[in-house]
């Protein structure tokens, strides 16, 4: 599984309804909104790395108001929760 965290910078007066639309997405497991310099940021998971190209800029920075994105791609994770586990709920192996 390949994780991504996208920082987007929004149209400030629309920070809900696009955090939304985005949550919506295919391989969008969470939006959250920040303090800072960008707006909302949200954690992309996926199969593979051609994927990431169909979601953030085919379809995370086309969501009307999304002014820009910065996509920071994680190498591991390192946690105290079984991160894999908890998103495999309900899927065969």
């Amino acid at each position: 599984m390949i994780t991504s965290i996208v920082l987007i910078r929004t149209s400030t007066d629309r920070i809900p309804e696009i955090a939304q639309q985005i949550a919506e997405l295919d391989g969008v497991s969470e939006v959250y909104s920040v303090t800072g310099a960008h707006d909302l940021i949200a954690i992309v998971r996926v199969a593979r790395h051609d994927d990431l190209a169909e979601i953030i800029p085919g379809h995370i920075s086309k969501v009307p108001g999304v002014v820009s994105t910065e996509t920071h791609i994680a190498f591991r994770a390192y946690s105290q929760h079984d991160l894999e586990a908890a998103f495999a709920i309900g899927l065969d192996s």
